[in-house]
């Protein structure tokens, strides 16, 4: 009777592990990797405005920091994708989105993104704090945000809470198209917001340099007034 060599069973079974292994790998998904994109627009002006404007902290929420696209239930849970990753550091991507949306609406590229201000003196600051941004199969896409507008001395000039909502068409790459809408959505609030507090400064200057200049002259006027001299006095001569 023929034996089976016992030394043989080892390879075997190792064999056999990496097959199994093999199959268990075809069998995986690849990883598909998505970035906010805006719509492409006009050019921006390469020019620097009087007052430049300083976009961040970004601070997103902490479900949205993570690799993985995260997928919004009908019951409000959220679920993994399974094979959608994000291409970047999200909170990366939006700043820079917010950053170039904020150029050409503005016309102006003296616009910086938080940390990187070397070389900028902010006459303006946004704060940005999104708590939520995600969509799903069968539910719209949706950002949650706060804004807040800081003029050069720090002082808050305007801020939002705001809610936005977009519809898609569930495919993953759908979905995110419809978040970076969003964010463009997001961008011209904020680009509204600096133009007003832009043209208000503006208008103070002038009246400020208009009042200054009544001034200057209402002190020229009183400092250079002469008394008036009076007309000599006639007097009538006698004859005798």
């Amino acid at each position: 009777m023929k034996q089976n060599n016992p030394l043989c069973r080892p390879l075997h079974w190792l064999m056999a592990a990496v097959m199994l292994a093999g199959a268990g790998c075809s069998l995986v998904t690849p990883s598909e990797f998505y970035q906010l994109q805006a719509p492409p627009g006009e050019a921006v002006v390469s020019k620097h405005q009087e007052t430049a404007v300083l976009l961040g902290p970004v601070k997103l929420a902490d479900y949205l920091q993570r690799e993985q696209i995260l997928q919004r239930q009908a019951d409000g849970s959220l679920s993994a994708s399974r094979n959608g990753r994000w291409a970047g550091h999200l909170e990366d991507e939006i700043g820079q989105l917010l950053l170039r949306q904020m150029a050409m609406r503005l016309g102006s590229s003296h616009v910086a993104l938080y940390p990187d201000r070397i070389g900028v003196e902010p006459g303006a600051q946004i704060v940005l704090s999104i708590s939520r941004l995600d969509s799903g199969e069968g539910e719209p896409a949706i950002l949650e945000a706060q804004w807040r507008l800081l003029d050069g001395a720090g002082k808050v000039r305007d801020s939002k809470v705001l809610t936005l909502k977009a519809e898609h068409e569930d495919k993953l790459a759908s979905q995110v198209r419809a978040q970076s809408e969003l964010l463009v959505q997001l961008s011209e609030q904020l680009a509204d917001a600096v133009r007003q507090l832009h043209s208000g400064q503006h208008k103070a200057v002038k009246r400020q340099s208009a009042s200054n200049q009544k001034s200057s002259k209402a002190d020229i006027r009183k400092g250079s007034s002469m008394p008036v001299a009076e007309p000599a006095q006639e007097f009538e001569v006698y004859r005798f």
